[in-house]
């Protein structure tokens, strides 16, 4: 019984300090926000075809501004694709550190990566998205 007197305060000693040294969430509201929608949009764009074209923006369209949308329906023909600016098409992606851009803006670190037998290599782009109607959209991708 005696034994049991010490053991309760080091026991609550233990659960103070356990929960005591949770790991804080460093990213700002906005971009933990933006971040699942734009990870959805690059996961559709990786898991279907890439190719430029009419019918591909037509199905990215839930994803991307209306900014973008008349930007890339006006660009006319080309083989490079927008959102990882290459016509040599990665094999996968990450999204890396975000920062606010302005309130209802953000700008992604978008990683890019090669890799098979011959190849391993990465490549970074900016990916910025902005808030509209309550969801986040693809405004903007440039190169770093």
């Amino acid at each position: 019984m005696k034994y049991l007197v010490y053991r309760i305060p080091v026991i609550f000693l233990l659960l103070l300090f356990v929960s005591s040294c949770s790991i804080p969430n460093l990213e700002e509201a906005e971009c933990t926000e933006a971040r699942n929608d734009v990870k959805q949009f690059y996961s559709y764009h990786f898991g279907n075809d890439m190719k430029p074209s009419p019918k591909n923006l037509i199905l990215r369209e839930k994803f991307l501004s209306p900014g973008l949308v008349k930007t890339l329906s006006s660009s006319g023909e080309t083989n490079v694709d927008y959102f990882t600016a290459t016509s040599d098409y990665p094999k996968a992606f990450r999204l890396g550190t975000c920062k606010v851009v302005s309130p209802g803006k953000t700008e992604f670190q978008l990683l890019l990566f090669w890799r098979d037998d011959t190849r391993n290599e990465q490549r970074e782009l900016a990916v910025e998205s902005v808030k509209e109607n309550g969801k986040w959209l693809i405004d903007k991708v440039l190169s770093r």
